[in-house]
Formats: C-alpha cells, structure tokens, sequence
C-alpha cells in the first residue's frame, strides 16, 4: 500500500470510525501526552527549570530561554491533537515530530520536522509578505522533506486557518511512513512527505514568547518498515 494512501486510510478511520478496530487487532484510541497536572513523561532538553509550568490544566510555556522540552520516548506512526495559543502578538514557537531528542552542539533547536507555530503578527513584523507562514512544515538540521506546498524547502498552508493571540487553535498531525499531514482548526491545510527520518521524539518549542498548550493527545498507529538509518539517535535519559 502507497504511504499516500495510509496516510488517508488513517485519517479516515479517525474522522468516520472513532476508536473502532479490525476484528483482531487492538482498538486505536487516543491517550493524554500531557495530563494536565505535571509533566509526567516529558523531558526538559536544555531550558530553565521554571520555562515549562502547569496551571490550571495548561501547559504554559514562559519563551525563555530559547529551547524544547520533548516526549521521554519515541514515536513513529501517529496522530498528534494539540491546542495551542499565543499570549503575544507575534509570537513565535512549534512542535517538532520524528525529532533527535538532543539539539546539536552549539544549537538549541534539534533536527526533526518542525510543524510552525506563528502567531498572525509575526509575518507583519518581520516584513513577511505570505501570510500563511503559521503552518509551515519542514525538515530542521538538515533533514530532508519533500513539500506538498512548496516555499522554497518549506511546505506552506494554502488556507489561513488559524486565530490571533488569546484564541486557542487545534493542530491535528498525521505521521505515517514519513508523511505528515497538518490540520489546522478543522481542515487539512499543509503536509510534507519522503521524510528522511521518520521515527524519533516530538518536542515543544520555546522561542521567545509565553505560549499555552492543553489537550495534547495521541493515537499510536500499527508501525512500518523502518530501519536504524530511519530512526533518530536513543537518548538515554538520567534516572
């Protein structure tokens, strides 16, 4: 079967059939990636101890210092829910799928694919003429992608979905044999495929502005063929 169509036969079964299963095989469900009370199974990569806080069930993400936070395992075929919104006009963060848990030495963002998350000011601010830089898709540190849309190496939204500082948007993120697919609110706006890693951590991205996160849920799909040369680097984290 193409990835293609895996991508959309997966897609399918989450939009039509819920959690429903094949006969002999376990029910795909979603589960919480974040609780809402601590951050129980997620590692602080290399920000300050008070960056990443919980309040009120929310995941509030102070921007600095600039830095990610990350899943204490891996993941290769899923799909990711995640809400998000900006405080600050302008504001600037992402999430980071099929990701090397440690950024490269003298960097502080890792190599994966960064899905973007813009708030709709910053393209005013720094003189960016495409407004739809808010749902980029693209591969960080060198890793390669294919755009669906492309802006150069970049795979850009072809619908402006997402809302301003103080609204709360939805990002759902489909990840099969390295194609992504990007919700954003409700339509499925932007993607990348031929993903030269595709099993590795997700990361939160704190880039210089107070961001909140909430409802950060996942549903592992059955995995593909993946080998060593196609998976990121194990960290081994400190007990």
């Amino acid at each position: 079967m193409k990835t293609q169509t895996k991508v959309l036969m997966y897609i399918t079964i989450v939009l039509l059939c819920g959690n429903c299963a094949a006969r002999d095989a376990q029910p795909l469900q979603f589960r919480d990636l974040f609780n809402g009370k601590d951050l129980s199974g997620w590692v602080n990569v290399n920000t300050a101890q008070n960056t990443w806080i919980v309040k009120d069930k929310t995941l509030v993400c102070s921007g600095r210092p600039i830095g990610v936070m990350r899943t204490n395992r891996q993941y290769e075929n899923f799909i990711l829910q995640i809400e998000w919104k900006h405080l600050t006009a302008g504001g600037n963060s992402g999430v980071f799928v099929w990701s090397e848990g440690v950024p490269p030495k003298g960097k502080r963002l890792p190599k994966g694919v960064e899905i973007q998350i813009l708030e709709l000011d910053w393209a005013v601010q720094h003189n960016q003429t495409d407004a739809y830089v808010h749902g980029e898709v693209f591969g960080t540190g060198g890793l390669k992608t294919t755009p669906d849309n492309p802006r150069g190496s970049r795979s850009k939204s072809i619908e402006k979905r997402c809302k301003g500082k103080g609204q709360w948007n939805k990002y759902t993120i489909v990840c099969v044999d390295g194609v992504i697919k990007l919700s954003v609110n409700g339509k499925f706006v932007n993607g990348i495929s031929k993903a030269a890693i595709k099993k590795g951590y997700i990361c939160l991205e704190s880039e210089g502005a107070e961001i909140h996160f909430r409802n950060i849920r996942i549903m592992e799909l059955p995995p593909g063929i993946t080998n060593a040369q196609n998976t990121a680097p194990v960290v081994a984290d400190k007990k």
